[in-house]
């Protein structure tokens, strides 16, 4: 495994904004990587900043859990100067142990967090692969082969630059839909690698991808709903207030019905479309984060065109992990009791992220950070290490569900390379 940013201290030193606030909780582990062995005990220290100076004689109210499972220790400590040291702890299993702490100052709530692996190496998905699995989504490629690509492309010229021209596509898809997307590609003459660029849980129109096509890449910024990508912004709230509100439980008791089987689908179908283009090289890659890099995940296992895969933290990843008393990745749907029926377990296993890793063959570059409170470190973590395929890992030292722009300029250039 080939590390291309583990940067040294996993934790989350001030809570994310787009302006700075004026107090922070600065939290250090006693490790300057933040890992730990099993059972090994935990200190973080605590800084407490107004301004930049010491904000003395504060008390900080904090809390510990396992990832994003229940809070198992609630404490609060008023600080004698401005810093002091906590002790949090072990885990007795490899996994992640995060500390929220907040102060309240001048009437105003501050807070951050911090969050330390156990030998997170080992941890592999606690979700059950389907004997059947192969079979299952070979039989459904199967009927995709028969469907008409029938693609239809409209220049929008408004959106065109000197560089790029940009297009509203569509093409065919399972079950008679269709598949838009926003397509950006270089003018010049040429053959060019393609991107698949996939997009993370919303119902939105997209704006196409000038800047990497300006690069000299093909990119496809593909919508998974079934909708022209080019419209008014408020038709896509009033979709997703309510025919879309959920999409990402509807059916799914029935894993022939479940929403994403036409995502998927239509993903792969997506392949077809950019080598389609007479001006693509006949390379491809897929690339996206969230539930879009769920989507790269499963599009590179489903199709063995697919020559680089890009994935930052993954949704859709080890959802039958809260059975088990670990935390499970987006949209969490076993964090609750009710939906831990037979039918709805079958179906989620077909289309977890983490089955899907454990079969891919095209390089991989996996980004996510230790303080994602939206696709548990664990379940992203779990099923990085299932990868069989060559793979790079990339961890921001602050990270939650967001990445710095030198980890995204990494991984374009990558992506890039890996197609030319």
């Amino acid at each position: 495994m080939k590390r291309l940013a583990l940067l040294t201290a996993i934790m989350c030193v001030v809570a994310v904004s787009a302006v700075a606030e004026r107090v922070k909780i600065i939290m250090i582990p006693d490790h300057a990587d933040a890992i730990y062995a099993v059972g090994e005990q935990v200190k973080i220290k605590m800084i407490l900043t107004d301004c930049g100076l010491a904000l003395n004689g504060a008390t900080i109210d904090y809390e510990v859990s396992e990832d994003l499972m229940p809070v198992h220790e609630k404490k609060s400590i008023t600080l004698k100067g401005n810093e002091t040291t906590i002790k949090v702890g072990t885990m007795k299993k490899p996994g992640f142990l995060r500390v929220k702490a907040k102060v309240k100052h001048a009437g105003k709530n501050y807070s951050s967090m911090s969050t330390v692996g156990f030998e997170p190496e080992k941890l592999m998905p606690l979700t059950v692969k389907p004997d059947d699995f192969d079979e299952f989504w070979a039989k459904n490629l199967d009927k995709l082969k028969k469907v008409a690509l029938n693609p239809k492309m409209e220049l929008l010229a408004d959106r065109c630059t000197d560089d790029v021209n940009v297009y509203h596509v569509s093409y065919g898809n399972i079950g008679g839909s269709r598949m838009y997307g926003v397509l950006t590609m270089p003018k010049a003459e040429g053959k060019y690698p393609a991107v698949l660029r996939l997009p993370g849980a919303n119902v939105s129109p997209k704006s196409g991808d000038i800047q990497h096509a300006k690069q000299g890449a093909i990119v496809l910024e593909l919508g998974i709903h079934g909708i022209p990508v080019n419209m008014e912004g408020s038709i896509y709230n009033d979709l997703s207030d309510g025919v879309l509100a959920n999409y990402h439980i509807k059916d799914f008791h029935n894993p022939d019905a479940y929403y994403y089987r036409r995502v998927y689908l239509g993903c792969v179908k997506g392949i077809d479309f950019l080598l389609s283009l007479p001006q693509c090289n006949g390379k491809v890659g897929t690339l996206g984060g969230s539930q879009g890099g769920a989507l790269s995940l499963v599009t590179s296992r489903l199709d063995d065109r697919v020559a680089a895969t890009a994935v930052y933290f993954p949704a859709l990843c080890d959802q039958e992990a809260y059975i088990h008393g670990r935390a499970g990745g987006w949209p969490h749907v076993f964090k609750y009791e009710v939906n831990r029926t037979k039918d709805i377990i079958k179906t989620m296993r077909y289309y977890d992220a983490s089955n899907f890793a454990r079969g891919l063959k095209a390089p991989v570059f996996y980004a996510f950070g230790y303080n994602d409170i939206t696709c548990a470190p664990s379940s992203t973590y779990s099923t990085y290490n299932a990868i069989p395929a060559p793979k790079e890992l990339s961890i921001g030292a602050d990270t939650g569900h967001w990445l710095h722009s030198e980890q995204v300029e990494a991984m374009w250039n990558w992506i890039i390379e890996k197609l030319k």
